[in-house]
């Protein structure tokens, strides 16, 4: 089911994941399913007219050489670990866009202009008189952030990771190691460049996150993270990753937005949805899974995507590289869903039990005004709650929703067990819904 676009915008607007950087392409991308753009229901931003659409996860890039061998690599008998924990969608199908105007994939580069770096550097603080705000928060975090090599028969790549625990736990993007299939390889860089084997522990492609262990780490700087719930729009935001392959880059902005609802992925099968940070700071591909930290130094946020131009003519290219408009999975959320993984090798998250599509007042208008309930899962929280199919739901809280990407991304945002207030409309009639929410991995 797709909306129909603006007549003769051009050009439109897509998010794409700050993915794995690509260096050594092979001869054919891997595989993935061309789907036609479902147009975003609703602007935001009157002054951008463009539609929103989705795309599908657009392949795996790879790197034009793999990592040096470095004489202090440690390794140890790996694993094998693999546990893939599959996304369920909380609100339904993802019918529209998200709260932003644009596209929502991932961050991905077909390498039209990779770039290979074969040395590291530290970030650090060499006159303290003359350090800015960036500067001091860099070389706090800067240790904690590391570079993910991904390679597997048909390519490789790169993208960024978070050190999590001194013994090797590492966070990074679910896009970034899914590229290298069951049977590819990891390799994680640290930033005083000790190359490490690792092992995928556990994945949650809803999240887009992801768990390495590394073999053999023993004595590594883990990151400090913190409360993304307190973040103000305006605030200080620093990137640290790998774009393009560049080891500890940095780069800074601010926060632009808190609770912006993304979208990547074409199904409801391969859904990831967000209820994201938005910054200016600018990320590229091989930042997936890098660090977003506040003045403080401290994580607020996994970089995993960024909008994106892309040509409004067929066949026309997007432009793949940072526009200013950027998103990171909040820390509160990356922590949690970390824990669970660590924990249990998958993770779980809160879920409504309903398939909605965006609600409009005119079957022909693109401005949403609400998530519309096509089907309520038996025994489900919704269904205890009361809700009934045709029910629209126009608020979370005092979150409000008009489109079905908002509903998921703010369900999501909750922990499994809270209790939430949804606004519903039935008809004529206005009510609020008292929905305790279920869990589902």
């Amino acid at each position: 089911m797709s909306e129909p676009q603006h007549p003769g915008a051009g050009q439109h607007f897509g998010w794409q994941p700050p993915h794995a950087t690509p260096q050594h392409q092979p001869t054919a991308p891997h595989p993935t399913t061309p789907h036609p753009t479902t147009p975003h229901p609703t602007t935001p931003h009157p002054t951008t007219p463009h539609p929103m659409a989705q795309q599908p996860y657009p392949g795996y890039g790879g790197l034009p050489t793999p990592p040096a061998e470095n004489p202090e690599r440690r390794s140890a008998p790996r694993g094998g670990r693999l546990r893939i924990g599959l996304a369920g969608l909380v609100a339904g199908a993802l019918i529209g866009g998200g709260a932003g105007a644009g596209v929502a994939t991932l961050l991905d580069d077909q390498g039209s202009s990779s770039v290979t770096s074969s040395g590291t550097q530290s970030v650090t603080i060499e006159n303290p008189e003359r350090a800015t705000t960036a500067t001091a928060a860099a070389a706090k975090a800067a240790p904690s952030v590391v570079t993910v090599y991904v390679a597997s028969g048909s390519g490789a790549g790169s993208g960024s990771g978070v050190v999590l625990t001194a013994d090797g736990y590492v966070l990074t993007n679910n896009h970034v190691v899914a590229g290298g299939g069951p049977n590819g390889s990891v390799q994680v860089r640290t930033a005083d460049g000790t190359l490490y084997d690792a092992e995928v522990v556990g994945t949650d492609p809803a999240f887009d996150l992801a768990v390495l262990r590394l073999d053999g780490a023993d004595d590594l700087t883990a990151a400090t993270f913190a409360d993304s719930d307190a973040l103000q729009i305006g605030d200080v935001a620093v990137a640290i990753g790998a774009p393009l392959g560049l080891s500890n880059t940095v780069t800074d902005g601010i926060i632009s937005a808190t609770g912006r609802a993304v979208a990547t992925g074409s199904t409801q099968d391969d859904a990831t949805v967000l209820d994201a940070i938005q910054t200016d700071a600018a990320i590229n591909p091989g930042n997936s899974g890098g660090a977003l930290v506040d003045a403080a130094g401290e994580v607020i946020g996994i970089n995993t995507a960024i909008a994106t131009v892309a040509s409004g003519m067929p066949g026309g290219q997007s432009q793949s590289g940072n526009i200013g408009v950027g998103f990171a999975i909040p820390g509160n959320t990356a922590q949690r869903v970390a824990q669970q993984i660590i924990e249990t090798g998958s993770a779980t998250r809160a879920f409504l039990g309903v398939s909605a599509r965006t609600a409009a007042d005119d079957e022909n208008s693109e401005v949403g005004t609400g998530a519309r309930i096509e089907t309520v899962e038996p025994g489900s929280a919704a269904e205890q709650a009361g809700l009934q199919v045709g029910d629209v739901v126009t608020a979370v809280g005092d979150r409000p929703v008009t489109t079905s990407t908002e509903l998921t991304a703010a369900v999501r945002s909750e922990a499994p067990g809270e209790t939430v207030d949804l606004s519903v409309r039935r008809g004529s009639d206005t009510r609020t819904v008292e929905v305790t929410l279920g869990e589902t991995s």
